[in-house]
């Protein structure tokens, strides 16, 4: 059963990382290969106020990250949200990635904002509340590059934490059977976050925290589970296909 995927972009690479690495968009994309999944993709720039004709254009959607903030309220996050709530109702699956996992929180009521705990980047590991597929049902924990000055503060309603950490408690969240966000960035690699992580520093991530995230980058045993992460997403996406189709 083939699967076509909707990329919600919300945002790209850095200028002087594009061309090294591709846009996030292409990210997602590259992360499936890797997995194994043979998935069709069209992306939509949103950001720039290009949506899909409606909520049931593709079969599964995906939302990026971004360097936006949801609380700016811009017209084309207002429009966003519409989609996800409109997304939600037709059953079809929806991850979001930080950004993402933040404008599905708060189309659903959340607090969303700065966190006063200051920024989270380089790897971040998680805590699983329970056995995902993909993931070691024995280690309930996974690592991700992390990238991210604001943070959901509230739980929606209608939202299960599915992982968390004493910095990021709610670090993924699942809307009934239909929505799965996180916070961190599977499609990050560790290259790439390295890269990020140092044309960021001093402006806007503090010297401190980047320099502390660069020295557990360098470190030889560095890596992420980016790959069971797509697992996870990818089975969360593809089980949710004929619900999407029957509804």
């Amino acid at each position: 059963m083939s699967l076509k995927i909707g990329i919600l972009a919300t945002g790209i690479t850095p200028d002087d990382l594009l061309d090294q690495y591709g846009s996030y968009a292409d990210m997602f994309v590259s992360l499936f290969s890797q997995a194994g999944y043979d998935f069709t993709y069209e992306t939509y720039d949103v950001r720039d106020d290009v949506f899909p004709a409606s909520a049931d254009a593709c079969d599964a959607w995906i939302i990026t990250g971004s360097k936006a903030n949801v609380y700016e309220k811009t017209p084309w996050m207002a429009q966003l949200k519409e989609l996800i709530l409109a997304i939600y109702d037709t059953g079809r699956p929806m991850v979001g990635i930080c950004f993402g996992h933040q404008i599905i929180a708060e189309a659903f009521g959340a607090d969303v904002n700065k966190y006063p705990g200051g920024w989270g980047v380089g790897l971040h590991s998680y805590a699983l509340n329970r056995a995902v597929p993909g993931l070691d049902p024995n280690a309930r924990r996974f690592q991700l590059s992390a990238m991210h000055q604001d943070q959901v503060l509230s739980k929606p309603d209608n939202a299960e934490v599915v992982a968390a950490s004493a910095f990021c408690p709610f670090a993924a969240l699942q809307y009934d059977d239909r929505i799965l966000t996180l916070q961190a960035h599977p499609e990050f690699n560790v290259d790439f976050e390295t890269n990020l992580v140092r044309s960021r520093r001093a402006d806007p991530i503090p010297p401190r925290a980047a320099d502390e995230a660069l020295g557990a980058l360098g470190q030889a045993s560095a890596r992420t589970d980016s790959v069971a992460v797509a697992h996870w997403m990818a089975s969360f996406l593809t089980r949710q296909q004929a619900v999407a189709k029957s509804a």
